[in-house]
Formats: C-alpha cells, sequence, structure tokens
C-alpha cells in the first residue's frame, strides 16, 4: 500500500475516532481524509487552515456537510477505486436471487432438499433484460459484467447519454424509469442518494414490475422504501430482491425484509474488498500529495451552492 512520499506531510491518525478528539485533532490539518462517519460542520470550523477534503469512496452526499465546505472554499475530490467491487456485487446478488441461494442453503444445510420445488421461480440471467437506473461509472461497470451473461439492457439517468458506440458495445438503450421496471427482468439501482432519488422507488413504482422480476440496490439506503419493498415482495411482485444497503444501518435483526425468502441481504459490503481497499488508499494519498504539489486531482467534485 501506498504511503505519503512527502517528508512535509504529517498523517494525523484517530486513536478513538470519537467527535472530541476529531475536533481536537483536526486543528492543525489542511487536508482531511473523510469515510463513512460524518464530516461535520462543527469539524469543518474547528479546522481553520483546512483547504482540502478527500472522501474515501464517492458517497460524500452521505457523511460531509458540503455547504460548510462551500462556505469556506474548501475543495473536494472522491475515490472511485470501489467500482468494480460494486459492480460485481449487483451481478452476485442478481446470481444469488435468480436462484434463491440464500433460501436454498440454509435448507438444504438443515436437512431439505428443494431439488424441484424452486424451479418455478428460478431464472437464468441469459436472454433477460436488465434495467439500470443510474449510468455513471458504477453502472457501466455492472453493465460490462450483466452484458457477459448475454442480456440486453435498458438505463435511465438524467444526466448521462451514452455515445451509440457505447451503447451498441453494452447492449444498451435509453429508457424512461417507468419503462424501465415495466420491461426489466432485473432492475438495478446505480445513483446517489439525494432529495431526488429519496424514495425513487415506492409502492407505485414496485407495483409496475414484472412478477418474476429481481430488484437490485447497491446504491443507498433510501432509494428505496423499504415498508414498500417488504409487502411487495411478499405479493410477488418483484419476485425477489438483492439488498446491500439498507435505510438504518447497521440493519436491524428483526427487520422484516430478514424474514422474507426471496430475499438476498448483505451489510453494505458492495465496495468492502481488499483489492479495493488497496487501490482507495492508493488513490487517496495520491490525491491528498497533488492537492499539495498544486498538480490536478483526480475525480474532484465541483462544489456549488444551491
Amino acid at each position: 500500500m501506498q504511503r505519503l512520499k512527502s517528508p512535509s506531510l504529517e498523517l494525523v491518525l484517530l486513536e478513538k475516532d470519537d467527535d472530541e478528539e476529531r475536533v481536537a485533532k483536526v486543528r492543525d490539518c489542511e487536508a482531511i481524509i473523510a469515510a463513512a462517519t460524518p464530516l461535520t460542520r462543527r469539524t469543518i470550523e474547528a479546522a481553520p487552515r483546512l483547504r482540502f477534503v478527500q472522501h474515501q469512496g464517492v458517497g460524500y452526499h452521505d457523511t460531509v456537510d458540503v455547504p460548510a465546505l462551500i462556505e469556506r472554499g474548501v475543495r473536494l475530490a472522491v475515490s472511485t477505486a470501489g467500482t468494480i467491487g460494486v459492480a460485481e456485487h449487483a451481478v452476485m446478488l442478481a446470481l444469488a436471487a435468480a436462484r434463491r441461494l440464500t433460501f436454498a442453503d440454509p435448507e438444504l444445510r438443515r436437512g431439505q432438499w428443494h431439488a424441484n420445488s424452486l424451479r418455478p421461480v428460478s431464472i437464468e440471467l441469459a436472454g433477460k433484460t436488465v434495467g439500470y437506473v443510474g449510468m455513471g461509472r458504477i453502472g457501466q461497470a455492472a453493465a460490462e459484467r450483466f452484458r457477459g451473461f448475454q442480456t440486453r439492457g435498458l438505463y435511465s439517468d438524467p444526466n448521462v447519454r451514452l455515445p451509440p458506440e457505447r451503447e451498441a458495445a453494452l447492449g444498451l438503450e435509453p429508457a424512461s424509469l417507468e419503462r424501465i421496471l415495466r420491461e426489466a427482468d432485473i432492475v438495478t439501482l446505480h445513483l446517489p442518494l439525494t432529495s431526488e432519488t429519496r424514495n425513487l422507488i415506492g409502492r407505485d413504482e414496485l407495483a409496475l414490475m414484472k412478477p418474476n422480476s429481481i430488484l437490485i440496490n447497491t446504491a443507498r439506503g433510501g432509494i428505496v422504501n423499504e415498508a414498500a419493498l417488504v409487502e411487495a415482495l411478499k405479493a410477488g411482485r418483484p419476485g425477489a430482491a438483492g439488498v446491500d444497503v439498507f435505510e438504518m444501518e447497521p440493519m436491524p435483526a428483526d427487520h422484516p425484509l430478514a424474514t422474507l425468502p426471496n430475499t438476498v441481504l448483505t451489510p453494505h459490503i458492495a465496495a468492502g474488498t481488499w483489492d479495493s481497499f488497496v487501490g482507495k488508499m492508493d488513490s487517496v494519498l495520491s490525491n491528498i500529495e497533488a492537492f499539495f504539489d498544486g498538480r490536478p486531482l483526480q475525480n474532484e467534485i465541483v462544489l456549488r451552492s444551491t
């Protein structure tokens, strides 16, 4: 793993990871590495020399007080090292949901042999339509991998229209969200949680999905209304769901989604591979050195006040 190479740069580490320690230690910092712990206005205001924030992932919307950065003119960049892990995880969830893996495995361990009873609800990916809601880096990486299973794709993204040659290579066609929900056998979400996307997939949207379809969420909890999803899964529309992110994290042990046989649940680990961690730290530290050297930053976010 890469380390800070410049002898003039000092990396300040936390021992307890609590707010009081954080506020005390940022006082002389010119750059902060942010991750899952919220970077609050209080912490930002406790760092009068702060000029740059480097987020370890792409989800700065969840953890960084962006208005506080804008007021101070602090620059912000993200790391995209988790792209492959999230894309692979989306495919894994789709495969597991398609074959009811999380039901079949524990049942077999209890001596129940469902050799034939799962056939009516098990599907193959080949020949299916995958609907991508969001077509940024992760959406495209997911499309590349689903394409290997001989799928076709529909995608919706108000901010992205791929070049025709890229659409052709990935077997993609732009479409409305409504069309995706009505036609796709697998709907996979790849967009941030914002005021516009919160509860984007609710009761009405879920009702549009095909009876044996699969919903995959590796994006953010809150994009899908979980209460509505529980009701929809019980009714069989969609037929199954693979979920890595939740409205409340950690997910409560008694969460209704955990009681359903047609769900595959993982604890927000889509980007949590060793490979992505090493790549993330390399990109984070390289960007910090680039900032202090006056070189261009990778994946800088252009912050604008609303």
